[in-house]
């Protein structure tokens, strides 16, 4: 190697020319005294020492200044190119995980040009749901996104689908039936709207949709603080508008879920159907900020998810509990503030029959 070529080598590896020379000076004469290498180097012997030092730290020269005259020594080669190797290796991590958090930055947002990738997309952020998934599409569009509504709804995700440009369910070819736990239609044409588990989502004009020739684009985000907005726009202008159509049923008991708007539709539901069901709440109160679990019965329930809604504001959905104290408290989902608990996870049971508890208290008599 010539020598042009290695000292462009050594200063990638941050070393100035002068200590580049400082450096080649030492490895020609193994161990030298400072004024030695000055003159082979063409500096100062007061610079040798400074840049001794900042070598030294580097592991590429050992000084040592227990001797007079001190002198320093050039480290062999395999040594400083393994202390070079471990350092390369040290830092790997660190820019990895850098690298790809651009990465994932860069990912947030993707621009969208053609029906057939919105299409593949809605498939794909459905196929990854686990916990919830609020959509408006069109009825035409309904069909090519069917399997992966029904595949959510079967996974135990909650689905809360608008069909747009549709009068009512007749107007829907292949029925309602299993797409999503509740169904409203509009018969206008709106944007198609998806959000899943607060987190994704795809928001695509109706004209990308409906024509081949148009230049609108659509936006595929993954960016947890928009995704809750997307939301509250769903819920707040585009479901209160629509009508609702389908529900399904309610889902065996006993069910827990992380997802609390999952946990009140289903407690809704069993209050409309006559029961009364339990809940067992794990969370924090929002007021003290400290852990707390509840047991109890759901007495009450404000939701707009089903009609008739009785929500005071779109995103409130929360429980009325009656603890087994005999205490009244109110319980929220994931960030709640008005509500007395914040609720990281719900279990839902039926309510025990009283007249079964006292069967089975009642002592067995002889006959």
């Amino acid at each position: 190697m010539d020598d042009r070529t290695l000292n462009d080598l050594l200063r990638r590896f941050g070393l100035s020319d002068k200590e580049v020379d400082t450096y080649l000076s030492l490895l020609a004469h193994g161990e030298a005294k400072a004024s030695t290498v000055a003159d082979a180097a063409g500096v100062s012997k007061r610079y040798v020492y400074s840049v001794s030092e900042s070598l030294a730290e580097r592991g590429f020269v050992e000084v040592n200044d227990h001797v007079v005259p001190t002198t320093i020594r050039a480290n062999p080669p395999d040594e400083v190119i393994n202390r070079l190797r471990s350092d390369v290796d040290a830092i790997r991590p660190g820019l990895e995980e850098r690298f790809s958090r651009v990465e994932r930055q860069t990912e947030q947002f993707e621009v969208i040009k053609s029906r057939v990738t919105v299409i593949k997309r809605i498939r794909s952020l459905l196929a990854d749901a686990d916990d919830e998934a609020a959509l408006s599409i069109t009825a035409d569009h309904l069909a090519e996104i069917r399997d992966s509504l029904v595949e959510a709804v079967d996974r135990g995700v909650l689905v809360l689908l608008i069909v747009s440009d549709a009068g009512g369910a007749e107007d829907i070819e292949g029925g309602l039936e299993g797409v999503a736990s509740v169904v409203r239609t509009w018969g206008e044409a709106m944007p198609t709207l998806l959000t899943v588990d607060s987190a994704a989502g795809v928001v695509a004009p109706p004209e990308l949709l409906r024509r081949s020739d148009t230049d609108r684009q659509a936006i595929r985000f993954s960016q947890e603080q928009l995704a809750p907005v997307i939301v509250g726009s769903f819920l707040g202008n585009y479901w209160p508008a629509a009508n609702e159509v389908a529900t399904a049923p309610p889902a065996p008991l006993p069910v827990e879920y992380a997802n609390f708007r999952h946990t009140v539709l289903q407690a809704t539901l069993r209050l409309r159907a006559g029961e009364t069901p339990r809940v067992t709440v794990g969370g924090r109160w929002t007021d003290a900020d400290e852990p707390v679990e509840v047991s109890g019965r759901v007495v009450d329930s404000k939701q707009g998810m089903v009609e008739p809604t009785t929500n005071e504001f779109p995103v409130e959905h929360s429980l009325v509990v009656e603890t087994d104290d005999g205490e009244t408290v109110t319980v929220g989902g994931q960030g709640a503030f008005v509500e007395d608990v914040e609720a990281d996870l719900v279990r839902i049971e039926a309510e025990e029959d009283e007249s079964d508890e006292a069967d089975a208290t009642e002592e067995p008599t002889e006959e």
